[in-house]
């Protein structure tokens, strides 16, 4: 084993110490805690970036390094696996976390003892999350992730959080039960948890016990579809997202896409040919309606941000169905583009609302409806407060984003999407690719209508006062929107990039035969030669 190997176990290994030592600190050491903080998740950063270096820059065979922990062979021991969509969402991670730190750094990290101790744990959940090859460990990390993200939901408790994280700690743990019966089921059937030794199995396995492996997998998908919001199974979602604190809330937009990440991982290394991907793929189109549908319907900012996270793992959802591993890197594109957006939309929503009071909202939808002019006093020559305009201008660029529009990347996920549809392997381009490509314009046209609709009862059909903004509240959202501008101009790169990791994530033997062939380390006794 060389040494940059153990690189893999730092996005895991860092937050658990950080977050261990930050334990037993009271409110007193906060300036410790919060530095604490920024040295674990600058530390992921950096070694995310390296990960991804390593993995796309000929450093592994075939760019998947395994880390053996314990020093035992699969499948017996427990496989850490980086390859190129992994070291991806673990870049992800660390930079959403470093926004959400940053915009808690403020006022939310300083409400309640263990805010920066819980963040830490969850860190560590979703990384070990995008690591793990065991699926036993997966749900030891998703239990990880999940429990920080209960104590997180209720940080800075009122009435409306605690009914929501009510609801949101109930349907997990229902999620988690059926996570645990269905690796039960399919340990049954296998005898292996190790996620290289169930595909190998798999595809060896004969009809009854293949049909007892469907219905684990099936099991384990409700699990991780509960995670993902797809329809109907979502109802949690918008409620959750309306009532977290705005840095919780952007690192929730993650965890969703954690569900999905099991599902693209797991389906396509252990049914390659195609096992249920139809349910995938009319499910996805199922809850791009209902989101879209959702996002007409409501007026709060926080809930249309949580029906936009359910258009976009619908959406998600939809493309790995189709089957088709071009639409699969278009789709990446998308994944990461749509979370760095209704990360910046949540995080932006908290400072919008401090220019809209309940008054002003119920006078806007008056005028609305009644078609009551407000002509100001000095129609011409007025100068627009420095922090409304900023809001204003995140506001338009969260909305593009969100919707799809030109310029910005969510236009270019979506053309890219449309590509893929319209220049399938096959030749013929089936029925299916004109519907998805419909909903998918559909959800965008409704994600306009809705953001618009809040746009002009904000900063257009009500007298506001310019709200008072920290630099630490603003900065975070001018990252995440620069992430997105960097995206649409380095599209090129970045999709040669993600071009790779579904080529990678499409050979399933490429991953038995690394991970099963990975040896342990020789013991340095068993390196020394006994004299004659």
């Amino acid at each position: 084993m060389r040494a940059l190997d153990q690189l893999i176990l730092v996005p895991v290994l860092l937050p658990l110490l950080c977050g261990a030592a930050m334990a037993p600190l009271t409110q007193g050491w906060h300036r410790l805690k919060l530095a604490l903080g920024y040295l674990s998740v600058l530390g992921m950063l950096a070694s995310a970036l390296v990960l991804v270096a390593m993995t796309d820059g000929g450093y592994w065979q075939g760019g998947i390094g395994v880390y053996l922990a314990a020093n035992w062979a699969a499948p017996f021991g427990i496989a850490l696996v980086a390859d190129r969509l992994a070291a991806l969402m673990l870049l992800l991670t660390a930079l959403l976390a470093l926004a959400a730190l940053l915009f808690a750094q403020q006022r939310w990290g300083r409400i309640g003892v263990h805010f920066h101790t819980l963040f830490q744990f969850l860190l560590m959940g979703i990384n070990g999350a995008f690591l793990t090859h065991d699926l036993f460990n997966l749900f030891v990390f998703f239990e990880v992730m999940l429990a920080s993200s209960y104590g997180l939901l209720l940080h800075g408790y009122n009435a409306e959080r605690l009914r929501a994280g009510m609801q949101y700690i109930a349907v997990n743990l229902a999620a988690s039960l059926l996570f645990l019966l269905g690796a039960a089921l399919i340990y049954a059937a296998t005898g292996t948890l190790n996620m290289a030794d169930l595909a190998a199995k798999i595809a060896r396995l004969a009809a009854p016990e293949l049909g007892l492996v469907q219905i684990g997998a099936s099991v384990l998908a409700l699990a991780f579809l509960i995670k993902s919001a797809m329809w109907p199974l979502g109802f949690w979602l918008p409620t959750t997202y309306a009532a977290a604190s705005p840095p919780v809330a952007a690192m929730l937009v993650l965890m969703t896409k954690v569900g999905t990440y099991a599902i693209l991982r797991l389906w396509l290394l252990w049914f390659p040919g195609g096992w249920s991907y139809d349910a995938l793929l009319w499910g996805g189109a199922a809850t791009i309606l209902f989101g879209a549908a959702g996002m007409l319907s409501t007026g709060s900012a926080g809930r249309m941000a949580g029906y936009g996270a359910i258009v976009s793992s619908g959406t998600l959802l939809a493309v790995i169905g189709y089957g088709q591993a071009s639409l699969v890197t278009a789709g990446l594109y998308y994944l990461v583009g749509s979370t760095l957006a209704i990360a910046a939309f949540l995080l932006l929503v908290e400072l919008i609302e401090r220019i809209r009071t309940p008054g002003a909202a119920i006078l806007a939808v008056t005028m609305e409806a009644y078609a009551v002019e407000d002509k100001p006093d000095e129609p011409l020559g007025q100068g627009v407060p420095a922090a409304l305009a900023f809001l204003a201008l995140a506001f338009a660029a969260c909305t593009l984003m969100i919707a799809g529009l030109p310029p910005l990347s969510g236009f270019v996920a979506k053309f890219g999407m449309f590509h893929a549809l319209l220049n399938p392997s096959g030749g013929t381009i089936p029925g299916t690719a004109w519907a998805l490509m419909a909903l998918v314009l559909g959800s965008g046209l409704a994600a306009v209508m809705a953001m618009l609709r809040f746009g002009v009862r904000t900063f257009w059909a009500t007298k506001a006062l310019p709200p008072r903004l920290h630099r630490s509240e603003v900065v975070p959202v001018v990252f995440l929107l620069a992430l997105s501008g960097f995206m649409t101009v380095e599209a090129g790169p970045i999709f040669s990039y993600l071009g790779r990791a579904s080529e990678g994530i499409h050979r399933p033997a490429d991953y038995i035969e690394r991970v099963l062939g990975h040896p342990a380390v020789p013991s340095p006794a068993a390196a020394v030669e006994v004299p004659s």
